[in-house]
C-alpha cells in the first residue's frame, strides 16, 4: 500500500470512527460502539483497498484528488436525485442562477435532440444584437467544439469577465456562422406580464429567484396602472416553472394572501423544521385569480399553487404538477465548494405532502402547449392555448357576479 493511500486510509478511518462514536455513544447503548468501530474499520479498509486497486490497475493513471472527489460526489449523489456535490464553479453557477443576474452573452440554452440549442436570446443582450435566434444550434465556443451532453460546462464557457470577448459558432440551415461579441451584465427577468382587456392581467413566472416577488409585485402594479384601477382578475402562469428559491415562493404566495400558513416543513435539524405564514396585505385586494400549472411545474411553483389552492384564493387549471415535495439546502464547504442535500419534506397548508403526487388542478385541461407565446397577440390567441382559454373563462363569470353584487 502506497504512503498516499495509507494517509487516505488514516483520514477515512478517523472520520468514520468519529461519526460512529458520536452516534454510538449517544444513542446505541452499551456495547454497540465497539461493533460500530469494527464496521467503520472494515469499511475504511475497503475504501482504501478500492482506491489502491484503481490506482495500480486502471488502464490510465488517475490522480488522487480526482479519485477522492469522485468518491465524495458518488456518496452525495446517491442519497437521492436532488442531492449533489458542487465544485467551486458549480456552486458559483447556483448562486448566479438565484441572483437574477450574471455576466455573459444573454442566451438561454438547452439540450435538445442530441444538440445544444438556443432556446431564446434575451432582449438587448450581446447575443440578440449579434442576430442569434431561437432554434440555432451552438456548436463551438471560441473555436472549441462543445459536447451536447455537457450543458453546465457549456454555460460556464459562455460566462466570463465584463467586456471580455467570446466567439459563438452557430449552425443554422446547414451553415456554421461565427458571431463575435463582448460579455456584459445580463439581468434575467423571472416575471413577464401582459394586460388582457377588459380588466384582466396575465403574469408568467419562469423560475423563483431572489428578485421574483419584487418583480411580480411591480408587474401587478403596472397592470393595474394600465387598467386605471384594480384588476378584476389575474392569471398566474406557473407552467414549466422548475422552482428555485423557497423563500421566494413564500414571498410570492404572501403577495396574494392576508393570513394563514403558506408552507411547513419537517426535517432532522431545528433549521429544517419551520412554518411560513402570510402577512396582511393582498396586492389584488381579493380579485379573482387563476393559476396555470402542468407537469413541468415543480418545487417552489408547487408551494405557490398549493398555498393559493388550500386557502381558496385561486382556481388551479391545467394538469397535475411534477410532485417534488423535498427541500434542498446548499451547505458551503472549504475552498468555495458546497453540497446540496435534501434537508426537509414540505407540506401544503392543509398538511398534505405532494411528493411524487403533485398538486391536482381544480379544472383539468390536458392541452399543454409548453412555453406560451409572451407577445400580446400570443396571449390573446386562446384558441392555440386551451389551458389559458379555460383560465379566462374561470375569471369572467366571477367578475360579472362580483360587479352585480356591487
Amino acid at each position: 500500500m502506497s504512503l498516499k493511500t495509507r494517509a487516505i486510509l488514516v483520514v477515512v478511518i478517523g472520520v468514520i470512527m468519529g461519526l460512529s462514536l458520536s452516534i454510538g455513544g449517544g444513542l446505541l447503548g452499551p456495547g454497540r460502539p465497539v461493533i460500530k468501530q469494527e464496521l467503520a474499520w472494515e469499511q475504511a479498509q475497503l475504501f482504501a483497498e478500492v482506491i489502491e486497486r484503481v490506482k495500480s490497475e486502471y488502464v490510465e493513471p488517475v490522480d488522487d484528488v480526482i479519485l477522492l472527489e469522485s468518491a465524495i460526489r458518488g456518496m452525495v449523489d446517491n442519497l437521492d436525485p436532488h442531492s449533489e456535490y458542487l465544485t467551486a464553479s458549480e456552486y458559483r453557477d447556483i448562486r448566479i442562477s438565484t441572483s437574477g443576474s450574471y455576466t455573459g452573452v444573454g442566451i438561454e440554452i438547452g439540450q435538445i435532440d442530441n444538440a445544444i440549442r438556443i432556446i431564446s436570446p434575451i432582449a438587448g443582450s450581446p447575443a440578440a444584437r449579434a442576430g442569434i435566434r431561437g432554434g440555432d444550434e451552438l456548436v463551438a465556443v471560441d473555436g472549441l467544439a462543445i459536447e451536447y451532453d455537457r450543458l453546465s460546462d457549456t454555460m460556464g464557457r459562455l460566462r466570463g469577465q465584463i467586456g471580455s470577448k467570446v466567439t459563438l459558432s452557430i449552425l443554422r440551415d446547414g451553415v456554421v456562422i461565427d458571431h463575435g461579441m463582448q460579455r456584459q451584465i445580463i439581468r434575467v427577468a423571472s416575471v413577464h406580464k401582459e394586460f388582457l382587456r377588459p380588466s384582466y392581467g396575465y403574469v408568467r413566472v419562469n423560475q423563483f429567484s431572489d428578485n421574483t416577488a419584487r418583480e411580480l409585485s411591480r408587474a401587478v402594479d403596472d397592470l393595474q396602472e394600465a387598467n386605471h384601477g384594480m384588476l378584476e382578475g389575474l392569471v398566474l402562469d406557473l407552467r414549466n416553472n422548475p422552482g428555485g428559491v423557497l423563500d421566494s415562493a413564500v414571498d410570492v404566495s404572501d403577495l396574494f394572501l392576508d393570513s394563514g400558513v403558506i408552507v411547513s416543513a419537517d426535517g432532522r435539524t431545528v433549521e429544517a423544521r419551520f412554518t411560513r405564514s402570510a402577512h396582511r396585505g393582498d396586492i389584488l385586494d381579493g380579485a379573482t385569480m387563476v393559476v396555470l400549472v402542468n407537469s413541468g411545474s415543480a418545487s417552489a411553483a408547487e408551494i405557490v399553487a398549493g398555498a393559493l389552492q388550500d386557502h381558496n384564493r385561486a382556481t388551479i387549471v391545467g394538469t397535475p404538477t411534477f410532485g417534488k415535495g423535498l427541500v434542498q439546502t446548499v451547505i458551503p464547504l472549504s475552498k468555495g465548494r458546497a453540497i446540496k442535500i435534501t434537508t426537509s419534506r414540505y407540506h401544503t397548508p392543509s398538511g398534505d405532502s405532494i411528493h411524487e403526487i403533485g398538486i391536482m388542478p381544480d379544472v383539468r385541461i390536458d392541452d399543454a402547449p409548453g412555453f406560451p407565446d409572451l407577445s400580446l397577440a400570443g396571449i390573446l390567441d386562446s384558441e392555440a392555448d386551451q389551458q389559458l382559454a379555460e383560465a379566462i373563462l374561470q375569471l369572467k363569470p366571477r367578475s360579472v357576479m362580483h360587479s352585480q353584487a356591487q
